[in-house]
Formats: structure tokens, C-alpha cells, sequence
């Protein structure tokens, strides 16, 4: 069945309830509704708010809140949807179809759902697109849109622990790592589930060169270790996400942040360092097509950290939030 208004999986654009500037009180920009879910994220979250909130609407983010403990979900300033302890089902499956489900509802109010972990922040090219939805204008007609995916690094010892009371995170912070498997269908049009852990999605998509992802779980190395250790006994203790990084030991973890920041400064001083956006071609080869499926793919994100090569972040884009 179709309903008017709504683009579903496989479909064209499909016709508008109403054109866009005659909503009321619309700017005719198109809305965009930002998701994600998140246990016990500590300081990173209220930046992820306030930075979408700046992108798309100060009543437009919504945060699923999967029983936390550490008050970071408290007095949020959006929407939180309060879950109950996720037992019924496997971790993975409930967390994607919940999202899925979620990103399904809204897009019977909102034209587009972009869906970002607690620790990720997407940025379109501040040179092209003034916010994210001003980005959405500019791709209309689109279904799906990857991100350029960039781990974040914390040179351990040069660069001071992350100021969570500072307005920027970005700024503290000058180097990342290109990382394909976070080139993740974030912002979708349609509706289709999202799998893989966010990293896959049943349509095709591609990898969009003016759209960002900073991911911050590597640029603390103290929250670091704190966030790995969390998830290390969730999936010890609880079964959770076994099959990913969450049952990766916590020194592990911290000591490829530590190399990757030993190797950066020194791809620095021998001038080394790669180029921030990568050429077509690679952006060709990330995206994979099983089945109905496509996702990102590439090494693991603890693997790929301590590969070079490393970049250096724009300053335009360090600004970003």
C-alpha cells in the first residue's frame, strides 16, 4: 500500500502532501527528523544534541534512551523515549528495529530521518550547505545518502583531555582517520530498515562527497576507556554485540588509540599525511550489495586506526561543532 505524501522503499519521489513552502510557518527547507539510541554516552550526548538541534530544529532530535544509569540522558533538550532493560530479543536486532521502526513513524511528518550514533556528528560541506537540511535541498529527489566517515584521534600526550564545558569538541581536535566501514547510510528519504549496525541498508546507496562524519569515540583517550570498558562488560556480563568491538578488551582498545597517535606524529614530521577527501574511485569501491542489502565495508575500525594514512581536519570543518 502507498500513502500519500510517503516514499517508501524502492519507490520514485512519489507526490508531496502539500508543496513546501506552503506549510505553515515552513522556511520551504526540507525537515529532517536526527535519531539515535544510547546507554549511558556521558558528556558527548549533550553535544550531539545541541549540534543537531542547530542543524535541523531545536524540536526535530529525538534520543531513545536504553536504560541509562550515568544521568547524561537527564534534562536533555529534545525529545528522550524512555526503553525499558532490552532483554525480549538479541541486542542488535532490537536496537535496529527499533531505530528502523522509529525512522518508519517519522517519516510520516518529516521528509528525511538521519540516524547517528551518541558519539557521531554529520556535517555537510560548510562551503556548499549552510546546515544539513539545506543539504537535503540540494539532494532532493535523493533516497539514501552515505557520510565520508572520519575517526577522530586524540594525540595522547600533545593534546590536552576533551573541555565537554568548551562550545566546540571539533576545534580541540586536528587529525582524523578516513575510515570506509563509517561511510554509513545516515540520512534517508524512504523507508527502509537500516542493518549491520547502522553500516547496511536494504537500498542502494553511495557514499555523498559533501557529507560528513566525525566520530568522536577515539579523540578522549580517557572517555575512551571509560566507553570501552562499559561495553566490554556489557558484552562479557549481558551477551551484548559480542560479534563487534564491545567484547574487545579495554587495554586493546586504548593501545591502538595510542599508537595511531604515536603514527600520526610522525606522518606529520616525515609529510605523510593523506588527502582529507578521498577520490572517486575509492568512494566507488566502499559500498557492497548483498542480496538486498548495501553496506559500507572495509577494515574494522580498530584495525583501520592504526593504518595510515592519517589526515588533517579542515579548519572550516573544525568549526563545525
Amino acid at each position: 500500500m502507498r500513502w500519500p505524501g510517503r516514499r517508501e522503499q524502492g519507490a520514485g519521489p512519489g507526490p508531496a502532501a502539500a508543496p513546501a513552502t506552503a506549510r505553515p510557518s515552513g522556511d520551504g527547507l526540507p525537515r529532517i527528523a536526527v535519531i539515535t539510541m544510547s546507554r549511558d554516552s556521558g558528556p558527548v550526548l549533550r553535544h550531539w544534541v545541541e549540534h543537531y538541534r542547530r542543524q535541523v530544529g531545536p524540536d526535530d532530535v529525538f534520543v531513545i534512551d536504553d536504560h541509562s544509569v550515568d544521568g547524561s540522558t537527564d534534562d536533555l533538550p529534545c525529545t528522550v523515549l524512555r526503553l525499558p532493560y532490552l532483554d525480549k530479543f538479541p541486542f542488535e536486532p532490537s536496537r535496529m528495529g527499533i531505530l528502523s521502526g522509529l525512522a518508519s513513524s517519522l517519516l510520516f511528518a518529516y521528509d528525511a530521518v538521519l540516524l547517528a550514533d551518541a558519539d557521531e556528528f554529520v556535517v555537510a560541506d560548510p562551503a556548499k550547505h549552510e546546515t544539513l537540511r539545506h543539504f537535503a535541498a540540494a539532494r532532493a529527489g535523493n533516497d539514501v545518502a552515505g557520510v565520508l566517515g572520519y575517526n577522530v584521534i586524540h594525540r595522547v600526550g600533545i593534546e590536552p583531555p576533551l573541555d565537554f564545558d568548551a562550545p566546540s569538541l571539533l576545534r580541540q581536535r586536528a587529525y582524523a582517520r578516513f575510515t570506509p566501514l563509517m561511510c554509513k547510510p545516515a540520512l534517508k528519504w524512504v523507508d527502509a530498515p537500516w542493518a549491520h549496525a547502522s553500516h547496511g541498508i536494504r537500498h542502494p546507496f553511495a557514499p555523498d562527497p559533501e557529507l560528513f562524519m566525525f566520530h568522536l569515540k577515539f579523540a578522549d583517550v580517557g572517555q575512551l576507556e571509560l566507553l570501552a570498558e562499559h561495553r566490554h562488560q556489557a558484552a562479557v556480563v549481558e551477551g551484548r554485540a559480542v560479534k563487534s568491538s564491545w567484547s574487545r578488551p579495554t587495554d586493546e582498545i586504548v593501545e591502538a588509540l595510542r599508537t595511531a597517535a604515536a603514527q600520526v606524529e610522525q606522518a606529520e614530521a616525515d609529510g605523510e599525511l593523506g588527502r582529507f577527501r578521498p577520490g572517486p574511485k575509492k568512494l566507488a569501491s566502499i559500498v557492497q550489495h548483498e542480496g538486498g542489502l548495501w553496506r559500507a565495508t572495509g577494515a574494522g575500525q580498530h584495525l583501520a586506526l592504526v593504518r595510515p594514512p592519517y589526515v588533517r581536519i579542515p579548519d572550516e570543518l573544525r568549526h563545525a561543532f
